[in-house]
């Protein structure tokens, strides 16, 4: 069964569900930092989904990617799968702006998070459901 880590848990906020993943934002408002999360039990690789679930991963990373280069008007997107802190498979779809808080260096470890208030989750949300296809689910908060 399912079950996201403590660590994911602990520091985003859940929006909702991909065929295969669960969106989730980092609470860090510092950067529009997405992660996606295969729904799959004990999987910490890529190479451990087959390769149905790999293509559907790497659809969802894409769909999500050119989503937020266009609805938040992205210079660059930071994709990456990591896992040295937490094991869990998860995918960092993060856009960047030139004048973003870490710019040009990677985002994680530059500056303390900074957690979205009540209203800019709304906002989020909202933005996200204007752009977001048929096949994802928002989770009710």
């Amino acid at each position: 069964m399912f079950a996201l880590d403590p660590r994911l848990q602990q520091d985003t906020l859940p929006i909702g569900d991909f065929p295969l993943c669960r969106l989730l934002l980092s609470n860090d408002s510092n950067y529009p930092w997405f992660i996606l999360v295969p729904r799959r039990e004990d999987v910490s690789e890529l190479f451990q989904l087959d390769a149905a679930d790999q293509q559907q991963l790497w659809k969802e990373t894409t769909e999500l990617a050119e989503m937020l280069k266009d609805s938040f008007d992205a210079d660059k997107l930071n994709v990456a799968t990591l896992g040295n802190v937490v094991s869990q498979l998860h995918m960092h779809v993060i856009a960047r702006k030139r004048e973003d808080a870490a710019w040009p260096a990677p985002v994680w470890g530059k500056h303390p998070a900074k957690p979205y208030s009540a209203e800019q989750v709304v906002a989020v949300r909202e933005r996200l459901r204007g752009v977001l296809t048929d096949d994802f689910q928002f989770l009710e908060v």
